[in-house]
């Protein structure tokens, strides 16, 4: 696909953040060529946009006060012949965010938007407005489809750094003008604060953005709000926020490490004051609806999904898993019977579905956790197991059997273009998975892909269960633990789609866009 170019931006919005911040915000990203009105309602944090279809998408912002969000499209910068949208009234129900939903676009074009934050008491007073775009989706498949995925944001008390550039892996991948951006979970590490400084092996000192949120593990909601709040300080990931659309999935860091319902926080913790991981989990699962336009969750509302299908065209549909709200307790995963896995069994009934309905050449299938690398649990010092291996070459156990239904059922459904897409590791890999070299066999080969961190400590590569016969065809990793952003190891992968060929091309990337590793699928086959 032809590179195509971004729209012009300029910026001159100045201020302080909000009184929750401790630091000043640089200038907001994408806001009108004026003044900054005083007085007037501010959206110093930015816009985003997600779940984009060929004819609706959302698009999120977060006011300093209570205002009314008006969204306006249009086909060109000037924004002449807008059409205006009437969002919500932001106010603190959702600490001052809201997404308004956009519907009739045209597919296959450019979407140029602006937000306008009004006085609830004055509608005629507003805010400059702050501009975004994003491409709405193809009813054709010519065009083809790009998009990026990753994980892994401000881990291991690693977080924007002014003195190497804060979040630069965004502008590399803005670079690649994608049609949206898949972040595979850990948005936020609510468990992992940052301290102003952190000292690296060679003697230099890795120096943070702070702020007062993030100098404790996040237990109530403001702190959880916080932690969303924290990333969005970072000049990159704004101005990517306003170019590139999300399809935003969640893991374990945005509540606690490796957690999963019904856990207790061990008393010898005392990081934390609330020991009940579900009270957690409701409060970083509020925050999470309120800071990304996600369409099956409501900001502030208590039901709704994180696991959804976003639907691509002809060419893609993405199933955006959920393997943390649905899980069984971390185990030594042995047992031979499991009925509720990691995705629970109303999700893998719900994605067994979905996968033999589509009609999509390619079924990319967003997990927040591999299949055959194996991540221990040692959260407690007990031998548990946090993904679906546990290290036993032999026939599925545990969570495995759940993972082996599912395959079953794509090769006996003759389901074709199946892709695994996934972060967490932090490194990238690639992974075969062959029945010739498994225990269990009733599958068709398949790719899962690896990519992360975004921007935390990376980690040597993690050992493969023989199970479902993974081969590592490539890795980079370091050799130490928790490297920091600053020596290197952050990744993102690309995945682009040929509208002509229908040829799917995964490329592995590291933090300044170099490739470091290609594979080509065919489109049309159960299994490659």
């Amino acid at each position: 696909m032809s590179a195509r170019p971004f729209p012009g931006r300029r910026s001159v919005l100045r201020g302080s953040l909000a009184a929750s911040a401790a630091l000043t915000l640089p200038a907001a990203v994408g806001a009108a060529p004026a003044l900054a009105l005083s007085g007037r309602p501010r959206a110093d944090w930015g816009v985003q946009a997600g779940d984009i279809t060929s004819d609706s998408g959302l698009v999120w912002v977060r006011s300093d006060r209570p205002a009314r969000m008006i969204v306006e499209t249009s086909a060109t910068e000037s924004f002449r012949r807008a059409h205006r949208f009437h969002g919500p009234l932001l106010g603190a129900g959702t600490d001052f965010t809201g997404t308004t939903r956009l519907h009739g676009l045209p597919p296959g074009e450019q979407v140029h938007y602006r937000v306008l934050l009004a006085d609830p008491d004055d509608p005629r007073r507003t805010g400059e407005p702050v501009t975004g775009t994003f491409r709405t989706v193809s009813a054709g498949r010519r065009r083809g489809v790009r998009f990026l995925w990753s994980g892994d944001l401000a881990g291991q008390g690693w977080g924007i750094n002014p003195d190497i550039g804060g979040y630069r892996i965004y502008d590399a991948m803005a670079k690649l003008d994608p049609d949206f951006f898949l972040c595979s979970g850990d948005n936020i590490y609510a468990d992992g604060p940052i301290a102003a400084t952190q000292a690296l092996p060679d003697g230099r000192t890795y120096r943070n953005l702070t702020t007062v949120e993030k100098s404790k593990v996040a237990e109530t909601l403001a702190e959880f709000r916080g932690n969303f709040r924290y990333n969005l300080l970072d000049d990159n990931l704004r101005r990517f926020n306003a170019r590139v659309p999300s399809i935003i999935q969640w893991d374990d860091h945005e509540v606690r490490n490796n957690w999963y319902p019904g856990e207790v926080v061990a008393a010898s913790d005392t990081r934390y004051t609330e020991k009940s991981v579900d009270v957690l989990a409701g409060r970083a699962r509020r925050a999470f609806s309120e800071y990304f336009p996600v369409s099956t969750l409501r900001p502030g509302a208590k039901e709704g999904r994180v696991h959804r299908v976003v639907r691509h065209g002809p060419l893609l549909d993405v199933f955006v898993l959920d393997m943390r709200t649905y899980r069984n307790a971390n185990s030594p995963d042995d047992q031979t019977v499991d009925p509720q896995g990691i995705l629970g069994r109303e999700q893998l009934e719900w994605l067994k579905k979905e996968l033999s309905r589509s009609r999509a050449v390619w079924k990319v299938i967003a997990a927040d956790m591999p299949i055959g690398l194996v991540v221990p649990d040692t959260t407690e010092g007990r031998p548990n197991y946090e993904a679906v291996a546990q290290g036993d070459p032999g026939a599925p156990l545990g969570r495995e059997l759940q993972i082996a239904e599912l395959l079953r059922f794509i090769k006996h459904r003759r389901i074709t273009g199946t892709v695994w897409l996934t972060a967490d590791v932090h490194h990238t890999s690639a992974q075969h998975y062959q029945p010739s070299r498994a225990a269990f066999t009733d599958f068709e080969p398949f790719w899962e892909f690896v990519s992360g961190p975004l921007n935390a400590g990376a980690f040597p590569a993690s050992a493969l269960d023989g199970t479902f016969g993974p081969e590592r065809v490539f890795v980079k990793a370091p050799t130490a633990s928790n490297v920091s952003p600053a020596e290197g190891y952050q990744f993102f992968g690309e995945v682009d789609i040929d509208g002509d060929s229908g040829e799917l091309t995964v490329r592995l990337r590291e933090q300044d866009g170099t490739v470091l590793f290609t594979q080509v699928l065919q489109p049309g086959r159960v299994g490659q």
